[in-house]
């Protein structure tokens, strides 16, 4: 590996008993230097060379990014995989009809024949992680506008990526950390192959649902099981009859052993993206604009929406995954702002920044190098302030089913024009295919009903000159009535049915297309999204220049600060211990939650709280099996102090020795302010226990015969 980065010298200098071992998602190429002492005092038993290595098998190679934006990890020697069952819920739900509601009744392939696949689902293994900083920075000057620095930056990002793919069937990115002040190269395998293995039914897998999302205590099952499958001659590969399990370089043992407040646990994972250097610029940015919107706009659809969800079960399979999408963060953001009102946070951090400006303005040298960080970022997040806010709101509100499936036929119109016979033939094939995707998860009466709410919301709350062209022809063709010109579209659009659609690709026609009101509506939207991006680009840059200043300047004025990368999306290890914690004065929570307290809860015929009989009947004759806790109940989650966020999602939690003991699934509550200050009193990482999924899996669902493939540890 090429000499360290000084920004990254003045990060080793520091004694292990500084840092907090609770707080940091910490790069596994770093922990040797930064963080095995403090890790071996609480009571890891492996050596840095076991968790990350590029020469030998260590559990980093266990550890996958699973679909987009969850994690996963390897169970046994056949490519069994667990992961979080809401992680896995597209993917179950495009298997469940009405006659085989997988969602609900859950699914288990009693053999390798009976696993299902699923077209799309990859998982990618990381090969290996390589500082570019030198590299990359060394293509850069300091009078460079922020356009010719990016493109410097992306040039050479680019040469670097090629060669390192040249010759085998790796991916790799070169990753940008401490806001563009330095640069790690990553090298990934990815498998095509992932099939379903098996899920608990709602009632146990999203037990709790929305109201007990974000919370604790909690009582869900969030776990589902697949298996990762490669060529016969060991390669990845797409999905084929002839593929075979595949055999990884690691699994990761399980361990059944009592867990104990303070035991040492860590959480490998991919972690989505925390802005824990954000300013109080930012920080305000975030409650009035961010979170704001999107509480009141998602709240308005998951309103619909769940209104037909309950009405018809069709349209409760077809919508369950597109719901789960949005509510999570629509109900994260609630909690956001509460905390980061209750917190003070943006007055925190202005503090700071005051103290920081006294210490850049006490030096000629500084002032020349940071003297313009924090305006740059304040000026910038102010006079975008109202574009900014437009350009959510296009996100999110104007951001319906119909609209944007139509609103892929950009490229088909220019085809169409340009009379390209084989563009076309190219286009309409692929469409044709997405087809089945878009329909099968496709209702349109919710549809229209959404589209006319959201039409009429953006109207209300956007000042006039932002409004798509489209809301001219809702007040000069249809007299300012939102919903004749809705019900109008979905008379008229082909895209309206499958039927219509496919007549359509079958001979498509320019004219037919342009004059669609589907169509008509997308491009608008599509048209104004174009324009506020372009007005926003210049904001942004200035925002990018200061964050990468701040940041390099506040890491120099606290030399004895460790300061670990934003989260982004790379994997990441961070290390706490299992705890309990005290939200409020007087209150007390407990570390861990049972089976008795999932039955507690219990609400026959309830949407989020019904159960299944047989759990109730397993639980009232305490029929555990060889997973009940030494107090004879049977664990369900546990809390630890791990520093962790979106996209560790079905991360393991591994205990001292190397051995999974849960899935991550949710934080808590009281520590929604998490991904911009961590409040180390507050912050839990909610966890499934290994021994519960366990009991799912043998006890209750009979699908035991998996357990033989797993290393347990008793």
């Amino acid at each position: 590996m090429r000499k360290l980065p000084a920004i990254i010298v003045i990060l080793v200098t520091f004694s292990a008993s500084q840092v907090r071992a609770d707080e940091g998602m910490w790069l596994l190429p770093l922990i040797e230097k930064l963080n095995i002492g403090t890790m071996t005092e609480m009571g890891l038993k492996l050596t840095a060379e076991d968790i990350y290595s590029i020469n030998q098998a260590s559990l980093k190679d266990a550890i996958v990014i699973f679909g987009g934006g969850c994690t996963g990890e390897i169970v046994s020697p056949q490519g069994l995989l667990l992961t979080n069952h809401h992680c896995g819920y597209g993917q179950i739900q495009s298997h469940s009809t009405v006659e085989h509601d997988y969602l609900n009744n859950g699914f288990w392939a009693m053999s390798k024949e009976e696993e299902l696949p699923n077209p799309g689902l990859s998982v990618t293994f990381l090969i290996r992680i390589e500082d570019v900083t030198g590299r990359v920075l060394g293509k850069t000057t300091p009078d460079m506008t922020e356009a010719a620095r990016r493109d410097a930056i992306m040039a050479e990002s680019t040469a670097i990526t090629d060669e390192a793919k040249k010759g085998n069937n790796y991916s790799a990115r070169v990753q940008s950390f401490y806001s563009g002040n330095q640069y790690f190269l990553l090298i990934y395998e990815s498998y095509s192959d992932v099939r379903l293995v098996g899920t608990p039914p709602n009632s146990i897998g999203k037990f709790g649902h929305d109201t007990d999302n974000w919370e604790w205590p909690r009582h869900t099952g969030d776990f589902s099981v697949f298996r990762v499958y490669m060529s016969p001659d060991g390669k990845p590969a797409q999905y084929s009859k002839e593929n075979v399990p595949l055999k990884p370089k690691h699994y990761l043992p399980v361990s059944i052993k009592n867990l104990q407040k303070n035991d040492f646990a860590m959480v490998m994972g991919y972690p989505g993206g925390t802005t824990r250097y954000m300013t109080s610029y930012e920080a305000d940015e975030a409650m009035k604009i961010t979170n704001a919107n999107r509480i009141k706009i998602r709240g308005e659809r998951l309103a619909i929406w769940m209104k037909d969800m309950k009405a018809d079960p069709k349209v409760n399979i077809q919508y369950a995954s597109k719901y789960s999408g949005i509510s999570n963060y629509w109900k994260f953001s609630i909690g956001q702002n509460e905390g980061l009102t209750r917190l003070r946070t943006a007055e925190k951090k202005a503090a700071f920044e005051a103290d920081f400006m006294k210490w850049v303005n006490a030096d000629p040298a500084r002032v020349a190098k940071y003297g313009n960080a924090l305006s740059l970022i304040e000026n910038a997040v102010k006079g975008r302030a109202e574009k900014y806010n437009v350009s959510q709101y296009i996100r999110e509100a104007l951001s319906m089913e119909l609209i944007n499936f139509a609103g892929q036929m950009t490229m088909l119109e220019e085809a169409l024009a340009s009379k390209d016979k084989e563009r076309i033939d190219g286009i309409t094939g692929r469409m044709k295919r997405f087809t089945e995707n878009f329909y099968g998860n496709y209702n349109y009466p919710t549809d229209q009903k959404t589209t006319k709410a959201m039409m009429k919301l953006y109207r209300a709350d956007i000042d006039p000159k932002y409004w798509p062209s489209f809301y001219k022809l809702i007040d000069t063709k249809f007299k300012g009535n939102t919903d004749a010109f809705v019900d109008n579209i979905f008379a008229k659009s082909i895209f309206v049915s499958r039927e219509k659609l496919a007549a359509f690709l079958e001979a498509p026609s320019l004219k037919v297309l342009q004059k669609d009101p589907a169509y008509i509506v997308a491009k608008s939207i599509n048209e104004l999204g174009a324009s506020v991006q372009k007005d926003l680009q210049g904001f942004n840059a200035d925002l990018s220049k200061g964050q990468r200043l701040y940041l390099a300047g506040a890491m120099e004025y606290q030399p004895d600060k460790t300061q670990y990368p934003d989260a982004n999306s790379t994997m990441r290890l961070t290390y706490g211990k299992v705890l309990d914690y005290y939200p409020y004065d007087a209150v007390h929570y407990n570390w861990y939650t049972t089976l008795d307290g999932v039955v507690q809860k219990y609400k026959p015929g309830d949407y989020e709280f019904d159960l299944p009989q047989r759990l109730i009947d397993l639980n009232s004759r305490k029929e555990y099996g060889r997973y009940a806790a030494t107090g004879g109940h049977l664990p369900v989650c546990f809390t630890t102090d791990n520093d962790i966020t979106g996209g560790n999602s079905g991360s393991p939690v591994i205990n001292g020795n190397g051995e999974l003991i849960g899935l991550a699934f949710d934080g808590n509550w009281e520590a929604m302010t998490g991904n911009i200050a961590f409040e180390p009193d507050l912050q839990r990482c909610i966890c499934v226990d290994i021994r519960y999924v366990l009991w799912v899996m043998d006890i209750y669902s009979g699908a035991g015969y998996l357990l033989n493939e797993m290393d347990i540890r008793n």
